[in-house]
Protein backbone atom coordinates (compact mmCIF):
# COMPACT_ATOMS: atom_id res chain seq x y z
CA UNK A 1 0.00 0.00 0.00
CA UNK A 2 1.97 3.31 -1.14
CA UNK A 3 0.40 5.78 0.92
CA UNK A 4 3.04 7.02 3.35
CA UNK A 5 4.47 9.76 0.88
CA UNK A 6 0.14 11.08 0.08
CA UNK A 7 -0.27 11.04 3.73
CA UNK A 8 2.56 13.69 5.09
CA UNK A 9 0.54 16.07 2.72
CA UNK A 10 0.11 18.90 5.81
CA UNK A 11 3.43 20.51 5.46
CA UNK A 12 2.36 23.98 4.63
CA UNK A 13 -0.28 26.55 5.25
CA UNK A 14 -1.62 26.43 2.02
CA UNK A 15 -1.54 22.66 2.28
CA UNK A 16 -3.38 22.42 5.50
CA UNK A 17 -5.80 24.93 3.73
CA UNK A 18 -6.78 23.30 0.99
CA UNK A 19 -7.05 19.74 3.09
CA UNK A 20 -10.03 21.43 5.17
CA UNK A 21 -11.91 22.73 2.25
CA UNK A 22 -11.64 19.05 0.68
CA UNK A 23 -12.47 17.65 3.99
CA UNK A 24 -15.63 20.20 3.78
CA UNK A 25 -16.76 18.59 0.27
CA UNK A 26 -16.07 15.04 0.99
CA UNK A 27 -18.69 15.17 4.06
CA UNK A 28 -20.43 17.04 2.50
CA UNK A 29 -20.75 14.42 -0.66
CA UNK A 30 -20.43 11.14 1.75
CA UNK A 31 -23.27 11.85 3.84
CA UNK A 32 -27.25 11.84 2.37
CA UNK A 33 -28.08 13.43 5.77
CA UNK A 34 -25.81 17.10 5.46
CA UNK A 35 -28.37 19.54 3.42
CA UNK A 36 -25.82 22.37 3.19
CA UNK A 37 -22.11 22.85 3.34
CA UNK A 38 -22.63 25.53 6.12
CA UNK A 39 -24.73 23.00 8.19
CA UNK A 40 -21.66 20.50 7.72
CA UNK A 41 -19.23 23.10 8.79
CA UNK A 42 -20.74 24.36 11.83
CA UNK A 43 -22.62 21.00 13.22
CA UNK A 44 -20.03 17.83 11.96
CA UNK A 45 -17.85 16.50 14.56
CA UNK A 46 -15.78 14.34 12.43
CA UNK A 47 -15.30 17.18 10.13
CA UNK A 48 -14.24 19.39 13.13
CA UNK A 49 -11.74 16.43 14.41
CA UNK A 50 -10.22 16.15 11.21
CA UNK A 51 -9.80 19.95 10.65
CA UNK A 52 -7.81 19.70 13.90
CA UNK A 53 -5.62 17.01 13.25
CA UNK A 54 -4.45 18.69 9.30
CA UNK A 55 -3.68 21.15 11.89
CA UNK A 56 -1.84 19.54 14.98
CA UNK A 57 0.03 17.02 12.25
CA UNK A 58 1.44 19.83 10.95
CA UNK A 59 2.57 21.42 14.28
CA UNK A 60 3.87 17.88 14.66
CA UNK A 61 6.62 18.33 12.76
CA UNK A 62 8.11 20.93 14.43
CA UNK A 63 9.74 19.87 17.92
CA UNK A 64 9.31 22.74 19.30
CA UNK A 65 4.98 22.67 18.93
CA UNK A 66 4.41 18.80 20.05
CA UNK A 67 2.95 20.16 23.73
CA UNK A 68 0.65 22.57 22.02
CA UNK A 69 -0.08 20.08 19.38
CA UNK A 70 -1.16 17.71 21.70
CA UNK A 71 -3.29 20.29 23.79
CA UNK A 72 -4.92 21.10 21.18
CA UNK A 73 -5.65 17.38 20.32
CA UNK A 74 -6.93 17.12 23.70
CA UNK A 75 -9.20 19.88 23.47
CA UNK A 76 -10.55 18.81 20.32
CA UNK A 77 -11.44 15.00 21.86
CA UNK A 78 -13.45 17.26 24.91
CA UNK A 79 -15.62 18.59 22.03
CA UNK A 80 -16.13 15.83 19.27
CA UNK A 81 -15.48 12.56 20.88
CA UNK A 82 -12.44 11.56 18.58
CA UNK A 83 -9.12 10.76 20.14
CA UNK A 84 -6.58 11.38 17.11
CA UNK A 85 -3.05 11.65 17.55
CA UNK A 86 -0.95 14.33 16.46
CA UNK A 87 1.61 12.13 14.38
CA UNK A 88 -0.96 9.63 12.97
CA UNK A 89 -1.51 9.98 9.26
CA UNK A 90 -4.56 10.71 7.30
CA UNK A 91 -5.19 11.25 3.70
CA UNK A 92 -7.24 13.00 1.70
CA UNK A 93 -11.15 12.50 1.27
CA UNK A 94 -11.59 10.76 4.95
CA UNK A 95 -15.01 10.96 6.14
CA UNK A 96 -15.75 9.95 10.09
CA UNK A 97 -19.45 9.49 10.28
CA UNK A 98 -21.06 10.99 13.58
CA UNK A 99 -17.65 10.50 15.01
CA UNK A 100 -18.17 9.56 18.57
CA UNK A 101 -15.74 7.15 20.31
CA UNK A 102 -13.39 6.74 17.35
CA UNK A 103 -9.96 6.29 19.03
CA UNK A 104 -6.59 6.49 16.24
CA UNK A 105 -3.51 6.37 17.40
CA UNK A 106 0.08 7.40 16.74
CA UNK A 107 1.51 5.33 14.33
CA UNK A 108 -2.10 4.56 12.60
CA UNK A 109 -2.05 5.44 8.90
CA UNK A 110 -5.17 5.98 6.86
CA UNK A 111 -5.56 6.14 3.41
CA UNK A 112 -7.33 8.23 0.96
CA UNK A 113 -11.37 8.11 0.19
CA UNK A 114 -11.46 6.33 3.48
CA UNK A 115 -15.21 5.97 5.84
CA UNK A 116 -14.68 5.47 9.74
CA UNK A 117 -18.30 5.11 11.44
CA UNK A 118 -18.43 5.84 15.20
CA UNK A 119 -16.74 3.78 17.88
CA UNK A 120 -14.05 2.78 15.97
CA UNK A 121 -10.85 2.03 17.39
CA UNK A 122 -7.23 1.87 15.37
CA UNK A 123 -5.66 0.84 18.17
CA UNK A 124 -2.05 -0.82 19.41
CA UNK A 125 -2.01 -4.60 21.27
CA UNK A 126 1.31 -3.68 23.30
CA UNK A 127 3.21 -0.35 24.89
CA UNK A 128 5.98 -0.63 22.78
CA UNK A 129 8.11 2.19 20.52
CA UNK A 130 7.89 1.88 16.83
CA UNK A 131 5.00 0.88 14.82
CA UNK A 132 2.18 -0.42 17.01
CA UNK A 133 -1.05 1.10 15.39
CA UNK A 134 -2.95 0.17 11.73
CA UNK A 135 -2.38 1.26 8.27
CA UNK A 136 -5.19 1.27 6.72
CA UNK A 137 -5.26 1.21 2.09
CA UNK A 138 -7.47 3.32 0.36
CA UNK A 139 -11.19 2.97 -0.22
CA UNK A 140 -11.72 1.28 2.79
CA UNK A 141 -14.98 1.33 5.44
CA UNK A 142 -14.75 0.60 8.88
CA UNK A 143 -18.04 -0.25 11.04
CA UNK A 144 -19.18 1.27 13.70
CA UNK A 145 -17.58 0.12 17.00
CA UNK A 146 -14.95 -2.40 14.56
CA UNK A 147 -11.84 -2.11 16.92
CA UNK A 148 -8.98 -2.66 14.19
CA UNK A 149 -5.94 -3.69 16.54
CA UNK A 150 -1.70 -4.02 16.20
CA UNK A 151 0.76 -2.81 13.01
CA UNK A 152 -1.51 -4.71 10.86
CA UNK A 153 -2.92 -3.72 7.05
CA UNK A 154 -6.19 -3.27 6.10
CA UNK A 155 -5.85 -3.64 2.24
CA UNK A 156 -7.22 -1.14 -0.76
CA UNK A 157 -10.83 -1.77 -1.04
CA UNK A 158 -11.82 -3.75 1.88
CA UNK A 159 -14.58 -3.35 4.50
CA UNK A 160 -14.53 -4.06 8.61
CA UNK A 161 -17.92 -4.50 9.72
CA UNK A 162 -19.40 -2.93 12.67
CA UNK A 163 -18.25 -4.76 16.11
CA UNK A 164 -15.35 -6.93 14.48
CA UNK A 165 -12.26 -7.46 15.86
CA UNK A 166 -9.37 -7.06 13.53
CA UNK A 167 -5.83 -8.27 14.44
CA UNK A 168 -4.75 -9.97 11.77
CA UNK A 169 -3.69 -8.43 7.81
CA UNK A 170 -7.11 -8.12 5.39
CA UNK A 171 -6.49 -8.38 2.02
CA UNK A 172 -7.35 -6.13 -0.65
CA UNK A 173 -11.49 -5.90 -1.29
CA UNK A 174 -11.91 -8.58 1.23
CA UNK A 175 -14.71 -8.01 4.03
CA UNK A 176 -13.76 -8.93 7.52
CA UNK A 177 -16.89 -9.62 10.00
CA UNK A 178 -16.99 -10.79 13.04
CA UNK A 179 -15.18 -11.35 16.85
CA UNK A 180 -12.51 -12.29 16.10
CA UNK A 181 -13.19 -11.14 12.26
CA UNK A 182 -13.50 -13.64 9.78
CA UNK A 183 -12.79 -12.62 6.08
CA UNK A 184 -16.20 -12.60 3.27
CA UNK A 185 -16.12 -12.50 -0.47
CA UNK A 186 -16.09 -8.74 -0.78
CA UNK A 187 -19.01 -7.04 -3.42
CA UNK A 188 -18.09 -6.64 -6.81
CA UNK A 189 -18.19 -2.61 -6.61
CA UNK A 190 -15.28 -0.60 -4.60
CA UNK A 191 -17.70 2.03 -3.87
CA UNK A 192 -18.44 2.78 -0.25
CA UNK A 193 -21.59 4.10 -0.37
CA UNK A 194 -23.10 0.96 -1.88
CA UNK A 195 -21.35 -1.17 0.71
CA UNK A 196 -23.03 0.48 3.65
CA UNK A 197 -25.51 -1.72 4.35
CA UNK A 198 -23.47 -4.34 4.83
CA UNK A 199 -20.72 -2.80 7.20
CA UNK A 200 -23.78 -1.66 9.41
CA UNK A 201 -25.68 -4.65 9.98
CA UNK A 202 -23.16 -8.13 9.06
CA UNK A 203 -25.73 -10.32 9.46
Amino acid sequence: IAIHERLTMASSPRKVIELLAEDLRTAKRRDPAARSTLEVALAYPGVHALWTHRVTHAMWAHRHLRTPARVLSSLARMATGVDIHPEAKIGRRVFIDHATGVVIGQTAEVGEDVVIFHGVTLGGVAMTQGKRHPTVGNHVMIGAGAKVLGPITIGDGAKVGANAVVTKDVPEDAVAIGVPAQLRQKPETRMVEEDRDLIIDPN
